[in-house]
């Protein structure tokens, strides 16, 4: 076997990498050109995966691809996660995900099986929304006053579900903020939460607006406030939480879209234009309006500055709410 000296490998290696960068710039030029799949950390019907299909339906149509949505909800969203940091960096399997495994579980997990940061290539930060307090709708609590009071009368006997981080943090930065002792009860997932709500399993809780808008418009979940600085306008007869008597309260959150690192430039720039040019559709742009949500389009590197900044805030928040990681 003849071997090759130092020199000559590094003479073949620069002759080849020409072509790679060449078959790799004809690959992004020529995607997407099979099924892209997109994973959701939470279960169907959860606002992500509203959010997800909306954007996957509105790319297919655009791009003349299918594109699967693939919910995998469970382990705080560990499992979601893990599949995509785990799969082949060609563009083709899809991380449409929030908040909780971005920035906030790092801060409520001691070990966490995935580094939010090295283990993905940041795509584009599409929307921000916020959340609302809810309670059953038959439940004798009107207000937020009406709950406050009634907490602080039986201390540790309320309970919230939650089926996120934001969801979690949410209330628990309200039971910090209103000084009310309250248990909480973890979910998978916000519908889930919502179903043992309204089936008078549970108290309240903090839902996303994709979740809890249509059940509060069809009278089947009472809001008494929402998280944010101003009203939704989806349901602008209910008052902030800061209106409510909560005051320095304010609590959001945020949909991104990454793929597993070493993902190609070409590629993940090429996605985040399909995401952009997604966002003008009217399907998406109705899906906002309706759950109130505000687009917040990035480029790659826009997304990885707002992570590290969020990554912060929600740690901050967590720490202040007095959650001991797990």
């Amino acid at each position: 076997m003849k071997l090759l000296s130092i020199q000559q490998c590094l003479q073949s290696l620069f002759q080849l990498t020409p072509c790679l960068l060449m078959l790799a710039s004809a690959q992004a030029q020529d995607y997407p050109s099979k099924p892209l799949k997109f994973i959701v950390p939470f279960a169907s019907g959860s606002g992500s995966d509203q959010a997800a299909r909306t954007y996957a339906q509105t790319i297919s149509q655009m791009y003349k691809v299918p594109v699967i949505v693939e919910p995998k909800p469970g382990g705080n969203g560990f499992i979601a996660v893990q599949n995509v940091a785990k799969a082949l960096p060609d563009g083709y399997t899809v991380l449409y995900t929030t908040n909780t495994t971005h920035a906030a579980n790092e801060h409520l997990y001691k070990n966490l099986p995935y580094d939010p940061v090295k283990d993905f290539s940041p795509v584009a930060l599409v929307s921000i929304g916020h959340m609302s307090l809810v309670v059953n709708v038959n439940s004798k609590y009107k207000s937020v006053e009406d709950l406050v009071a009634e907490a602080k009368k039986r201390p540790g006997e309320l309970n919230f579900g939650s089926g996120s981080s934001s969801s979690r943090v949410a209330s628990e930065m309200f039971k910090q903020l209103a000084k009310i002792d309250v248990k909480s009860i973890p979910y998978k997932s916000n519908p889930m939460s919502i179903t043992d709500l309204m089936g008078g399993q549970i108290d309240f809780m903090f839902t996303d607006a994709a979740t809890g808008v249509p059940q509060i418009q069809a009278n089947k979940l009472r809001a008494l406030a929402v998280s944010g600085p101003k009203r939704l306008h989806s349901i602008a007869n209910v008052p902030s939480m800061e209106e409510a008597g909560i005051k320095g309260y304010d609590m959001s959150y945020w949909n991104a879209v990454y793929l597993p690192a070493g993902a190609p430039a070409l590629i993940v720039n090429k996605l985040n234009e399909m995401f952009l040019k997604a966002s003008t559709s009217s399907a998406v742009q109705n899906y906002l309006n309706f759950t109130s949500g505000e687009a917040a389009l990035s480029t790659p590197e826009g997304l990885a500055q707002f992570q590290a900044s969020e990554s912060a805030r929600w740690g901050k928040v967590i720490r202040q709410a007095g959650i001991e990681p797990e």
